[in-house]
């Protein structure tokens, strides 16, 4: 996609503020770490892999920050903390931090300067995050029949990563590939990321979408209108079950009625070998205003009560199988999914 993510420049991250898409094309600056934590709470950066690559570059500037103060080592643990805090669910977010802290820890003590040490990393980062997409992409391309009619959910995009998308990367890659298919974009309540994202970033590449309420899913199954559902990824636990936008285990469901494949998108580092199952995994709760309002206006009565969750957990039974940047895993997931992800590497 032209239109990048997040940049780095003159010392300040700039993150495309995704809520004023698909209407407005504007960056929010970020000159200090809690800059950051407020575009990721906000979600003006939203999808996990995005997330953990801007939490990196908030990390470079808190270790700026830190650098300035007598206890730069406490101030930079607490910065890394806050950051993780920022949203709980995707674990990407966590991920990224916790590498970068390791390899400041390590080469730190080596007198090396922090701050551009991890800034470094982050670009690292960015660059494997875009460069996993497009593996992924590649090896998931070939789940997808000729002129197959995918469901999709929520924005799996180049929007959701630092570039190239993971469901949508396997989209892109496949029809890259000379594969006329097309897609069906829920419109992902209540924040209409489907709506607003994903079908602007497939239009911008002329790929075919049609957008269906969130609701209108099972009917396009039911009338043999549909051939799988693909999805992204914000946690996979051990033993295979998914975390993804609320709405998502609906969708597995009705896959599963209509004999449907279910396919989840998603690169190693959204894969959690230290949650064993989806019971573990934290759910965000969200304001209550994202459901009792349609851009600033009311819609429900004041005073009614609201359970806002942004995610849920479909179960490993349900998924078909789990794309990855290092191959496509099969279940039972419990044994296949550390032979691929496996530990965490060390940083040098």
């Amino acid at each position: 996609m032209a239109i990048p993510t997040m940049y780095w420049e003159n010392g300040t991250l700039y993150l495309l503020d995704q809520t004023l898409l698909p209407g407005r094309s504007e960056y929010v600056a970020c000159r200090g770490y809690r800059d950051v934590i407020r575009a990721i709470r906000t979600m003006k950066v939203r999808g996990a892999p995005a997330i953990g690559v801007a939490a990196a570059y908030g990390l470079a500037l808190a270790a700026r920050e830190a650098a300035q103060v007598p206890d730069p080592w406490d101030r930079l643990r607490a910065a890394a903390e806050e950051l993780k805090n920022a949203r709980p669910t995707a674990v990407n977010l966590a991920w990224a931090v916790d590498r970068l802290m390791e390899k400041a820890a390590v080469r730190g003590a080596q007198g090396v300067d922090v701050a551009a040490l991890l800034l470094e990393e982050a670009r690292t980062l960015q660059a494997e995050d875009e460069a996993a997409n497009r593996r992924l992409g590649a090896y998931g391309r070939d789940l997808l029949p000729h002129g197959a009619r995918v469901i999709t959910h929520c924005n799996a995009g180049a929007l959701a990563t630092a570039g190239y998308g993971t469901a949508l990367g396997v989209i892109r890659a496949a029809r890259e590939a000379g594969n006329p298919l097309r897609v069906y974009a829920t419109e992902t309540r209540p924040l209409l990321q489907g709506a607003r994202l994903t079908c602007w970033e497939l239009m911008q590449e002329d790929i075919p979408v049609t957008l269906i309420t969130d609701s209108t899913a099972g009917f396009l199954m039911a009338r043999g209108m549909a051939d799988l559902v693909l999805v992204g990824a914000d946690r996979i636990a051990a033993n295979g079950d998914v975390a993804n936008k609320i709405g998502t285990y609906a969708l597995a469901v009705l896959a599963r009625e209509h004999g449907l494949p279910f396919y989840v998108a998603a690169p190693v580092s959204t894969v959690d070998l230290a949650t064993p199952s989806g019971a573990e995994i934290p759910i965000e709760e969200r304001a209550p205003e994202e459901v009792t309002h349609v851009a600033g206006t009311r819609t429900a009565p004041e005073g009614v009560g609201v359970w806002n969750p942004a995610f849920d957990v479909t179960p490993a039974r349900l998924v078909t199988a789990i794309v990855t940047d290092r191959g496509v895993v099969r279940p039972p997931y419990g044994e296949t999914l550390p032979r691929v992800a496996g530990p965490r590497e060390a940083p040098p």
